[in-house]
């Protein structure tokens, strides 16, 4: 057996290295089902945030919209479909990925591998942040935390005790271990500084993070690393055939005058509402009742308990209040 390595190194080699699992031809959406994937209705709801934060900022010439973790830029197109076209012809966007770019994406995207700086805009991350690389810690027999060390076969072994410095700290701020033989936790540290440089950009707009998420009241004992390959959860093994994942302390990533919403909440506020359509409608009209009732069906998969809609938003403002972006006012009431 080779020697293990740390599962920050691993996950990193195994996810964006020579033939990883990102950087294959397929793509997430491949594998498993995001929010993106689940309907169009997402991309709606950010058209509209994006258009919101356009209000706010007072419709400059050139509106940014940067998508972070694009993917195959299915959420990039789906937004520019949905803006109006007037605000659509302002809007720059940027699909930012360290894949290839795909066939098919519009000509006027900018695919990108690293997130532009001057923002003026929105800053959208959807499921960005759990794939950044984090290490493991687990306390030992002797309620010491130690390092894990992963192999190519996906075991692991316990490493070095860990030292005094910016890992212990993170952890005793962010997810007391305590010294209970068994418990774990993912080093959220890499996430938090990910997020101040990716929010950084933004010299006035908006920066949105969306993903699994935990707070520190409710950390799970034994960690979220996990594996997703062909729509099931599978072991992580860090060999590139599989996603590696692990749910985001949001709070810790969170700067000063953020704000932290479940998805159910921030769709709720965007204009996706779940109810079913009123039943007297298909009397008057059929065909409009089947439509209204399939969007319902896909709003409540966007926003239900137990799934999707208890994802974690965090909006980061810059130069804007966050309460404007989340009631819809239109423009001739906004003086």
């Amino acid at each position: 057996m080779t020697t293990g390595i740390r599962w920050r190194d691993a996950v990193e080699q195994a996810l964006y290295g020579p033939g990883g699992f990102y950087l294959r031809p397929e793509g997430p959406g491949g594998h498993f089902r995001t929010s993106v994937h689940a309907s169009p209705l997402y991309a709606q709801a950010v058209a509209e945030l994006l258009t919101r934060v356009d209000r706010a900022l007072g419709h400059p010439g050139t509106l940014d919209f940067v998508d972070v973790g694009a993917g195959r830029g299915e959420l990039t197109q789906g937004v520019l479909r949905m803006l109006e076209p007037a605000t659509a012809a302002r809007v720059r966007a940027y699909a930012v990925e360290r894949a290839e770019r795909p066939t098919g994406i519009d000509a006027a995207v900018e695919w990108t591998a690293e997130i532009p700086a001057d923002i003026n805009g929105l800053l959208f991350a959807n499921e960005w942040l759990d794939n950044v690389p984090v290490d493991v810690a687990e306390v030992d027999e002797n309620g010491i935390a130690r390092e894990v060390l992963v192999h190519e076969d996906g075991t692991e072994t316990l490493g070095q005790p860990l030292a005094p410095g910016p890992d212990s700290e993170w952890l005793a701020r962010w997810w007391p271990l305590g010294d209970e033989p068994g418990n774990r936790a993912e080093i959220g540290r890499p996430r938090d500084e990910a997020w101040a440089r990716a929010a950084g950009a933004v010299r006035r707009g908006l920066a949105v993070a969306v993903d699994y998420a935990h707070g520190r009241e409710h950390r799970p004992p034994f960690g979220t690393l996990t594996g997703f390959k062909e729509g099931r959860e599978c072991r992580p093994v860090p060999d590139g055939s599989c996603d590696i994942t692990a749910h985001v302390a949001l709070d810790a990533c969170a700067c000063d005058g953020a704000v932290l919403l479940t998805q159910r909440e921030a769709l709720q506020a965007l204009g996706i509402p779940a109810g079913r359509p009123p039943l007297a409608l298909a009397s008057t009209d059929p065909a409009g009742y089947v439509r209204a009732l399939a969007r319902a069906g896909e709003a409540a998969e966007l926003t239900a308990r137990g799934g999707l809609g208890d994802f974690g938003w965090l909006l980061q403002p810059v130069g804007i209040a966050p309460q404007a972006l989340l009631v819809d006012v239109p423009d001739h009431e906004e003086q």
